[in-house]
């Protein structure tokens, strides 16, 4: 596979689910947060460490992050976090390579490649938030007895060339035996974002969405989800937290307190129902009403979207590199030890 420039290989990769602008900063460094007796304890603001987080998009799926911000969980680790929007893997990567961010969060495949493209600052994974694709296949009947086979010979609005949605979705046909060329016919041209639009005014038979598109078209009478590629495609690391090693080795305190956040976010999911999960994250997403929110969470919710820990493991970042394989888009692979780190995770699940 040809070299590839990490601007045009990252753009859209992992713009998932991207819902609304992100909120710039996360809530007041000066929030309550609780001791260990659950006594109100003030932060105040000079004692709170200022980190930069760039995330890819703003979305629902990455729920757990979102509780840790509205429960003051950042706060409690002495971190003000300023919470900034990539609005696309190439940029979020952008900013943590430039230092315009601290911490980066995105596809940790973005971090593959540019290993592979000779970085020697290269931007290690520290944390793996979600554990399955967050898209789903939607058509526009209800079919009850869905299979993949069910695709052969029709329409399906996908995702761009090379980007993970598309590859993940690639991916399942070929372990079901459909030959994506040939089997039928997937449209890659419509932007992201814009597919729910067009399948509503009546292109293609089916339709591969992240949310809040599923649930929109499945509200408005549109379409019906009938498969969800997150559970199809496996356990696959697809959004994780990453920093520059340099950045690691120089702040293993900010690291392991941010790690320690998100972990508390992470058991609050596992402990919480869909709704209660609803309810906490709502302030994040204004613009989407809280019956979507808890329809959108229950779906992520029990397809085991979220890990009990964010350990990293070897085994899934086997599998992100057999997808990108399959796609045709790793020229080769990388190494684990390199790319990931875990004991930051693994003291925070303790």
């Amino acid at each position: 596979m040809k070299k590839r420039i990490l601007a045009s290989l990252l753009s859209s990769v992992l713009a998932v689910g991207l819902l609304t602008a992100c909120s710039g900063e996360s809530e007041d460094s000066g929030k309550t947060a609780q001791d260990g007796s659950g006594s109100a304890v003030q932060k105040e603001e000079e004692e709170l460490t200022k980190v930069t987080l760039n995330e890819v998009a703003h979305s629902i799926f990455y729920a757990p992050m979102y509780v840790a911000i509205e429960e003051g969980y950042f706060e409690e680790e002495g971190i003000e976090l300023d919470l900034v929007c990539g609005f696309g893997a190439d940029k979020t990567m952008t900013a943590v390579i430039s230092g315009e961010a601290d911490i980066g969060f995105m596809g940790s495949e973005a971090s593959i490649y540019t290993y592979n493209e000779g970085a020697t600052d290269y931007v290690v994974n520290f944390a793996q938030l979600t554990q399955r694709a967050g898209n789903f296949l939607v058509a526009r009947e209800k079919m009850d007895d869905f299979s993949w086979e069910d695709l052969k010979g029709h329409l399906v609005l996908g995702g761009r060339k090379g980007g993970m949605p598309e590859m993940v979705f690639e991916y399942i046909l070929k372990e079901n035996g459909i030959d994506p060329e040939e089997d039928l016919e997937i449209n890659q041209s419509i932007d992201f974002g814009s597919t729910a639009a067009a399948f509503s005014e009546g292109q293609g038979d089916f339709t591969v969405e992240f949310e809040p598109g599923a649930t929109t078209l499945e509200s408005e009478g549109k379409g019906y989800v009938v498969a969800s590629l997150g559970e199809d495609s496996g356990y696959v690391p697809y959004t994780a937290f990453s920093a520059k090693r340099s950045y690691i080795d120089e702040n293993p305190d900010i690291i392991q307190g941010f790690t320690n956040a998100l972990q508390k976010g992470m058991d609050y999911v596992q402990a919480h129902s869909p709704e209660e999960i609803a309810s906490v994250i709502e302030p994040q997403f204004p613009e989407t009403d809280l019956e979507t929110i808890t329809t959108i969470v229950t779906r992520y919710y029990d397809q085991d979207t979220w890990k009990s820990n964010l350990i990293f493991e070897e085994s899934s970042f086997d599998l992100l590199q057999d997808i990108l394989e399959s796609a045709g888009e790793l020229e080769k692979r990388a190494p684990y030890d390199d790319l990931v780190t875990t004991k930051f995770a693994a003291i925070a699940a303790q």
